[in-house]
């Protein structure tokens, strides 16, 4: 039985190595890209449907010198202490459609903090987001700095009882590996197609509920990669929900992207609500 098991692990990997890591994954999010923009057009739509916040540009943080600025979504007239949540923002940066959902998000009653990876730079074009995405990777301690300094923000600042965390796409991989990285500090995490982790040794100290959201004809996350990440999560005993998408592509949740799916993006937040609903705001 044992070795049947492993047998199948073996194959898995096998395949993964074969069809879902093949090429640069920043590539393979470029193409899923191709002609699309940032631009945050249908982001309007979501901003009117949260009523009741208060927003403003915060510094959250300094690192060498540099101050770190991000946009802060709240309950309107919230005291301190309601729950926090990081909003990791995808690879365009910190643009009218993250602002949008980070004050849905605020909406729900939590304290929503998107950060600012790229540091003050945003686009809306696929080629230069490539670049920003690939610089950012190339100074992942920096990148690590940043989301530290933002935790410590909600928890010591706005006094955060639990802090969670959300990102899409190349948000959605800073949004688990926040949680691998502050293991002690994130209580629930949230990734939208973002780059799973398949080596069980880096998932070991994963503490935080997990919800991740994926796209069925995603090729920039294959689905070989979304099962085995899924499978994985399973043996080490973490507790992970994975939800998949068969008929929808990578960015699907994204309203001002030309990969929306409206049904699907719908079903995926209200089973995100649902998620931060137990694990940030429940008593």
């Amino acid at each position: 039985m044992r070795f049947g098991r492993w047998l199948g692990r073996l194959a898995l990997a096998l395949l993964l190595a074969a069809c879902g890591e093949a090429g640069d994954p920043l590539d393979r999010m470029a193409a899923e890209h191709e002609g699309d923009r940032g631009d945050a057009t249908g982001a309007a739509r979501l901003a009117a449907d949260a009523s009741g916040v208060e927003t403003e540009e915060v510094e959250y943080g300094r690192i060498e010198g540099t101050a770190l600025r991000g946009y802060l979504a709240r309950p309107e007239g919230g005291a301190r202490g309601a729950p926090g949540i990081l909003v990791i923002h995808e690879w365009w940066g910190v643009n009218d459609n993250i602002r949008a959902m980070t004050r849905q998000l605020a909406a729900e009653g939590l304290v929503a903090l998107a950060v600012d990876l790229y540091e003050g730079r945003s686009t809306d074009s696929a080629v230069e987001a490539r670049l920003l995405a690939g610089g950012a990777m190339e100074r992942e301690e920096r990148v690590e700095e940043n989301l530290r300094l933002a935790h410590a923000y909600l928890s010591a600042r706005r006094r955060a009882p639990r802090v969670g965390v959300i990102g899409w796409c190349f948000g959605g991989g800073w949004s688990l590996r926040t949680a691998l990285l502050m293991p002690e500090g994130i209580d629930a995490a949230v990734m939208y197609y973002g780059r799973p982790e398949l080596d069980p040794q880096r998932l070991g100290p994963l503490r935080a509920p997990l919800l991740g959201v994926f796209a069925g004809r995603d090729r920039a996350i294959p689905i070989q990669q979304v099962r085995g990440f899924e499978r994985v999560l399973e043996d080490l005993g973490k507790e992970a929900t994975i939800r998949v998408y068969a008929e929808a592509d990578h960015a699907f949740a994204n309203p001002s992207g030309n990969r929306y799916e409206e049904a699907a993006a719908q079903d995926a937040w209200a089973a995100t609500v649902a998620f931060l609903g137990e694990h940030l705001l429940a008593e």
